[in-house]
This record gives C-alpha cells, structure tokens and sequence, in this order.
C-alpha cells in the first residue's frame, strides 16, 4: 500500500473516531454488569450461547458461580415453537412458522435491576417435504439467526441500564 493511501485511510479512521462512532455491538456494558452470572436453564441452546458471546464482546467477564458476580442474569425461558401456517388439500404442511421465545430478568446484590422481560422474534418458511434435508437445514439456520438476533436485543436492554 502506498504511504498516500495509508495516510488517508489513517485520516478517515481518525475522522470516524473523533466524530463519536462506533462499531455495531462495541458498547460497553454498565458497571453493574461487568461481572455477570449467567443462569441459564440450558447453556447449550443456540441463544445461550451468542448472549455469552454478545456479553463477552461488550465486555463482561462471565462469572462460574453468583458468588462474586457483579449481577445475576436469569433466562428463565429460551424456547422455539413450531406451527403450521398452511397444508396441501391432502393436508401435507406447505409453510411453517419458527418462534423463538427468552424471557430474561437481572437481579444484583438482592434487587430487581430488570423486571422480566420476554423477547419473541418469529419467522416463516415454505416447507416440501421433496427437498426434507434442505427445509430442515433452512429451520436450523433460521434457529440460529432468531438466537442470534435476540442475544442482541438482549444485550442492549443491558446495556441501556445505565
């Protein structure tokens, strides 16, 4: 790279920096969740895992146990739900509807800090049972994405309790 689009990839940098912008996803979390315990009723579901993830990126340090944690985060449900949309004449399923549903709460040092919140996204796909292995792995992916949107939300309800 030449010294002179160096130099102005530097000032564009620099310029984004003073003028207060950030990237997606960059805010830090309050003091009160720098230390959280997470208590989750299954920490492998899809959307435990990307609010770990989303909490370690806005920089929490996960705690093992609530003692010493900062704040408890409950997620007291973490569920999809899966219903028909429409059938065939011969009643076969032609489309679906995935809704995806967490309710989570925050508790610190004996103290509701967040009431009970419960966040649902929902999605629907078109279902043929000639193409089974595709729509299945179409299900997982549209899973995944729903967790992964709604560990953001999650994760900016925190942060906003400034």
């Amino acid at each position: 790279m030449s010294p002179l689009r160096l130099l102005a990839l530097s000032a564009a940098f620099a310029s984004a920096a003073g003028c207060g912008f950030r990237l997606a996803g960059s805010e830090p979390l309050p003091a009160v969740m720098a230390r959280p315990y997470l208590d989750v009723q299954d920490s492998y579901t899809d959307f435990a895992r990307e609010f770990e993830r989303y909490l370690k990126g806005s920089g929490a340090s996960i705690q093992p146990a609530s003692t010493g944690a900062s704040a408890t985060v409950q997620v007291t449900r973490d569920g999809v739900e899966r219903r028909v949309l429409s059938v065939t004449a011969s009643n076969i399923p032609t489309e679906y509807e995935l809704t995806y549903t967490v309710t989570i709460a925050v508790h610190s040092q004996g103290r509701e800090i967040l009431a009970p919140q419960t966040l649902s996204l929902s999605r629907d796909y078109s279902f043929d049972e000639n193409a089974l292995l595709a729509k299945e792995n179409e299900e997982d992916v549209l899973r995944t994405q729903m967790a992964r949107d709604l560990a953001a939300i999650a994760t900016r309800r925190l942060i906003s309790l400034k």
